[in-house]
């Protein structure tokens, strides 16, 4: 992991080299007053400073790529993956992948990745870059850090490597901010509902994790609905976009914040911690969990429940 000082330089070199975004010179034909200011809020976005490090080798990148469809709202793009694949087979995803030695920062991850699985543009004026979220923490054991485009050029056409995604398709960014659906219900989904979740035990620490599922209107073709990491990202996205919470609650009472989660296996899990030692991180620096609670989340009985001597041990899954 580079030193501070590094961390410094190559923030520097990455504006030097990123456009900054002016959405008053961008070319954009249309666009809605709340689609508009949401496109504001997250270029104005800068996510909470990190008190963890984590190793590159355990790290991910993912590109939530915003578009403005035809009256004016925005839409982000989506993945049905191959079914071929070894993980994930046939899940609705976002377009990412792992951090690679070639990669000079996970902003490039996420968009060298698209790149590969759907042919999204690497140019900076076409696709420019609105904002880089704090990280997630993934199923697979990997640090995911999502960054936030908008695709400014409507003649680009997808161009899918198709050993990895199998179709792409959009949905409304402010749909993940409601429980009612955005488009008419097929006759065979009438019982179905648009937005649930279920909580659920976590493997690692104490407390509850809810996942939240979204149906896409296309589960009838075969398509999945979007649903664990994915929908917890887009919530997200959403929220900060449009500077409001969702109609449900995100999050279970007890559930810890995603950076205690993060902390949790960075300090006890045996892979994160044996990839730490290979990039010269001592995994017992990592501050301790329960000393992690964020203000956007309090919950007493997280941070009671994680103090030392109330250790779990890891399983094989997180």
């Amino acid at each position: 992991m580079p030193s501070r000082g590094q961390n410094d330089r190559s923030l520097r070199l990455l504006q030097f080299h990123r456009p900054p975004f002016d959405l008053h010179r961008a070319p954009i034909p249309q666009l809605t007053l709340e689609s508009r200011r949401c496109i504001q809020n997250l270029a104005a976005y800068r996510p909470p400073k990190t008190r963890l490090r984590w190793p590159k080798s355990r790290s991910a990148a993912v590109l939530v790529a915003l578009f403005i469809g035809r009256m004016g709202d925005l839409y982000v793009l989506l993945s049905r993956r191959a079914s071929s694949l070894r993980t994930y087979a046939g899940d609705t995803a976002l377009p990412g992948g792992k951090w690679e030695d070639r990669d000079k920062s996970l902003e490039w991850t996420a968009r060298r990745e698209a790149f590969e699985e759907i042919g999204l543009p690497l140019d900076y004026n076409k696709v420019p870059t609105l904002c880089v979220l704090e990280p997630f923490l993934a199923g697979n054991r990997l640090v995911v850090t999502p960054v936030v485009v908008l695709i400014l050029d409507n003649t680009l056409r997808p161009i899918l490597n198709q050993a990895e995604v199998t179709s792409v398709f959009s949905h409304p960014l402010k749909s993940f901010l409601h429980s009612d659906p955005p488009f008419a219900t097929e006759t065979e989904m009438l019982e179905l509902k648009y937005h649930t979740y279920t909580d659920y035990k976590s493997n690692t620490m104490p407390g509850q994790i809810r996942m939240h599922n979204f149906l896409t209107g296309r589960e009838a073709g075969g398509t999945k609905p979007i649903f664990g990491l994915t929908a917890s990202i887009l919530i997200r996205v959403a929220a900060i976009g449009y500077g409001r919470e969702p109609d449900f609650a995100p999050y279970a009472p007890d559930q810890p914040t995603m950076e205690q989660r993060i902390a949790y296996a960075l300090r006890y899990d045996p892979v994160f911690r044996e990839a730490e030692r290979a990039e010269g991180i001592d995994p017992d620096k990592t501050p301790e969990p329960w000393s992690l609670v964020d203000s956007a989340q309090p919950d007493a009985k997280v941070k009671r429940r994680l103090r030392p001597g109330r250790r779990l041990r890891v399983r094989a899954k997180l």
